[in-house]
């Protein structure tokens, strides 16, 4: 799967966030740890969003953009 992401530079790192996934964020001391700690914080959000499907009729659809 591909994300975008939104990288903000500061004196104290980079932030990074998710905008199609709500609340999913990191951070990191240069660019290249924030992305790979954003790798690991979608992977814990989806699985997250999985568990709480569970039980849900769950059912995928194609949006053209």
């Amino acid at each position: 799967m591909k994300y975008k992401v939104a990288l903000r530079h500061s004196e104290e790192g980079v932030s990074i966030s998710v905008p199609g996934l709500p609340g999913c964020w990191s951070q990191g001391s240069d660019e290249q740890e924030a992305i790979e700690n954003i790798r690991i914080a979608i992977q814990e959000y989806l699985s997250v969003a999985e568990e709480l499907s569970k039980g849900w009729d769950v059912r995928e659809i194609e949006v053209a953009v």
